[in-house]
């Protein structure tokens, strides 16, 4: 029965161990309001959402930057050739003018991971319409 248990509890360890990790999803309502306070400003997202100072959002996880129809991109940006997954989300919202050098975006950057997280799960709930 001790060597069950062993094997149980080394089997757990080493499972744990070689795992993926996988991310907490942020909070969408907290994600909401970060999205009113730093970005709503320049940004719309919804069912009516269109360009405004910056893009519309809708759909944003997983397009291409510089593709919709109703905004004006920057050279930069238009030759940045991103895909917004994850990563790059996380790298430009912390420091968007390393990412794209010359872009427009008005942004310092956004320092707090939690906060980030918590703005994508936000954007998550926007498909592209």
């Amino acid at each position: 029965m001790k060597k069950i248990a062993a094997l149980t509890l080394a089997l757990a360890l080493t499972a744990g161990l070689f795992s993926t990790p996988t991310l907490a999803a942020g909070d969408v309502q907290a994600g909401e309001k970060v999205f009113k306070r730093l970005c709503s400003g320049c940004h719309q997202i919804g069912e009516s959402a269109r360009a405004f100072f910056g893009p519309q959002l809708n759909g944003v996880i997983g397009r291409h930057s510089a593709v919709t129809t109703d905004y004006v991109y920057s050279d930069a940006m238009k030759s940045a050739n991103l895909v917004w997954d994850r990563e790059t989300l996380i790298a430009y919202l912390e420091a968007p003018k390393k990412v794209v050098p010359g872009t427009r975006m008005i942004f310092w950057g956004l320092s707090d991971p939690e906060k980030i997280e918590d703005l994508l799960a936000y954007l998550q709930t926007f498909p592209a319409q």
